[in-house]
């Protein structure tokens, strides 16, 4: 499971790159370097919220993760008896 520290670096990271594209797509269909950056923070915003809340819920889900360190335990507790 990612560290909340990780998990909001990951977000971060993931908006800037997210806020640039969405700075030149904006630019694209408007013309406007004010509207486009307006609308591509707004978009990061929201995007951000929504990756790290679904991040969040998602890191409580066990199904499709593989728990190495308990199998390890296991077979070490095993050798010991």
């Amino acid at each position: 499971m990612d560290s909340t520290t990780r998990l909001l670096t990951k977000a971060m990271t993931w908006q800037i790159a997210g806020f640039f594209t969405m700075t030149l797509i904006g630019f694209l269909f408007t013309g406007s370097v004010t509207a486009s950056s307006g609308i591509a923070f707004v978009g990061a915003l929201a995007g951000f919220a929504s990756y790290f809340v679904h991040e969040m819920v998602w890191s409580k889900v066990s199904w499709g993760k593989s728990n190495v360190h308990a199998v390890e335990n296991k077979r070490a507790l095993a050798a010991l008896q």
